[in-house]
């Protein structure tokens, strides 16, 4: 037997062998159809931060514009309706880093501003929303995203949702594929030819079936093997197994130290 129930914050109690949780549904609709930029806003929840200056805020906001966190503490809501905010009641919730720093979760960062994935106004909004009584902490609350996503209220990657009450949601990101791709063709790529480094050290050809062959110090053959262009990001597998990587900035590829030009021109 499966039951649907709407969750607002208070745990209901459920004889279902199947279990599916309703969860600020009107929200989700609004948030996914959100084409004009309208603020979101997780409203009335437990917020462990990870940020040491703000710590953990009780009956608290945290405010999204786009993919940015602008704003996290009690008494956002006020302006909910000047903004024309989405709002999302989070009574009984807790929310937390979706992405969390390990280190500094076990104390190994020195200063404030070396902690990252931190509910801090500025960063990417990239926040887990579940019960309170999943989360004593931001680690459960982690485990329960990872043992037990149905309990998930919602995920969120960059202010887009990623679970929603359990479940994917409308219009998530599909991850790549696993495994080595195919090779690209890249016949009309501008970035095709020999890269060169301004001692004449480093020559890296990447030819249009997708292979590379480097040259180091008069060496030729030095490594050789397949790679990737993906926006301004080029994945290098050598044919010795080992796997790295390259960025594309302006003119220049930059690589393990080396900054390259192509054809080796001022």
């Amino acid at each position: 037997m499966s039951v649907t129930r709407t969750d607002t914050g208070m745990e209901a109690e459920t004889e279902a062998d199947t279990d599916t949780v309703t969860w600020n549904d009107k929200a989700l609709d609004e948030i996914v159809s959100n084409d004009t930029g309208r603020p979101v806003l997780f409203t009335n929840a437990r917020v462990l931060t990870m940020d040491p200056l703000i710590g953990t805020l009780r009956g608290a906001d945290v405010l999204l514009v786009g993919a940015l966190l602008v704003g996290v503490g009690p008494g956002i809501v006020a302006a909910a309706g000047d903004d024309n905010a989405i709002v999302v009641d989070c009574t009984g919730m807790t929310v937390v880093p979706a992405v969390v720093d390990a280190i500094a979760l076990v104390g190994g960062r020195g200063r404030r501003s070396e902690c990252v994935a931190t509910l801090t106004p500025g960063n990417t909004g990239d926040l887990l929303v579940v019960p309170d009584s999943s989360a004593p902490d931001v680690a459960s609350a982690l485990a329960t995203l990872l043992t037990r996503p149905e309990e998930v209220r919602a995920l969120i990657a960059a202010g887009e949702p990623v679970l929603w009450s359990g479940t994917g949601a409308p219009g998530r990101a599909t991850p790549p594929e696993t495994g080595i791709p195919a090779a690209q063709d890249l016949t009309d790529s501008p970035r095709i030819g020999v890269w060169i480094d301004e001692n004449d050290f480093l020559h890296q050809e990447l030819t249009p079936d997708g292979r590379y062959d480097e040259t180091r110090g008069g060496r030729p053959h030095a490594y050789e093997g397949r790679y990737w262009i993906d926006g301004d990001r080029i994945d290098y597998l050598d044919d010795l197994g080992f796997w790295a990587f390259g960025e594309f900035r302006g003119d220049e590829l930059h690589h393990a130290g080396y900054a390259m030009r192509l054809g080796g021109r001022a």
